[in-house]
């Protein structure tokens, strides 16, 4: 969803611009000159002409810039990861057994999610830094100087309308929050992986030998009796030590006695 947000508010931008070119003699002059560009950006290739306010002879111009490559290397980025995002989507929910067998489609998944998010991120600033220089060459005020009437003071050139950016703005904001999105799934699918799950079969070694050496210590001999046999065989479920009164009887209350 996200991805789709990128490359269609970028993708399906297009925009205008309208200039106004007053000449000393009025009907020399135009008032409403309209200049349209749209993705992929490629500006050099946008003519329209101005008056000279020299007769009525007019010039061809362009804009300056060509913005394609970052452009077009976003909105390809945003396409391939929708498209893999919804292979995915239906391998998860329809090919679990296929997807986890030998551990290869988590270590694909894995390696595919990192590669996007490094993407996503060149991309995004790519485009960001082609957005300014768009915003530059499609200024109003830029587009004036371009103009030979506009460099005679008795004509008056203005700028009538600027271009609606706040799209391709919105573009870029997607493009930060689809990095994001694909940096923060990594956790998540490295914990599908194998070297999540042997990690956490193969705990460290001295977290392996604390139980052996607990045991093997004097809790179970010295700790109950002075001498050492409560927890041997035939000390104490054998009937004839039992009744003793050397052993059980004699020993445990006297004691006892004694402390109180």
């Amino acid at each position: 969803l996200f991805a789709i947000f990128a490359f269609a508010t970028c993708g399906g931008y297009s925009g205008e611009l309208r200039l106004s070119v007053d000449c000393a003699n009025k009907s020399e002059s135009d008032l409403s000159i309209d200049i349209a560009f749209a993705y992929p950006f490629r500006l050099h290739q946008v003519n329209f002409e101005v008056p000279t306010c020299e007769g009525k002879r007019r010039e061809n111009l362009s804009l300056i810039g060509d913005f394609s490559s970052s452009a077009e290397f976003f909105v390809t980025i945003a396409v391939f990861a929708f498209l893999y995002s919804l292979a995915a989507t239906v391998v998860y929910i329809f090919f679990q057994n296929q997807y986890r067998e030998n551990n290869r489609g988590p270590l694909i998944d894995f390696i595919v999610t990192v590669v996007f998010s490094f993407l996503w991120l060149v991309s995004s600033s790519a485009w960001a830094k082609g957005l300014s220089d768009v915003k530059i060459a499609t200024d109003p005020d830029e587009v004036l100087l371009l103009m030979s009437a506009c460099k005679h003071q008795s004509n008056k050139c203005l700028p009538v309308r600027s271009p609606v950016m706040s799209s391709l703005n919105t573009s870029v904001v997607f493009g930060y929050l689809n990095f994001i999105l694909w940096a923060g799934n990594i956790w998540f699918v490295f914990k599908e992986t194998g070297w999540h799950s042997s990690a956490q079969r193969h705990p460290p070694d001295s977290m392996e030998k604390q139980p052996s050496g607990y045991n093997q210590g004097g809790y179970n001999q010295d700790s109950y009796g002075p001498t050492g046999g409560y927890n041997q065989p035939g000390s104490y479920g054998q009937v004839d030590e039992y009744g003793q009164s050397q052993s059980y009887g004699q020993s445990g209350p006297t004691s006892f006695a004694n402390q109180m």
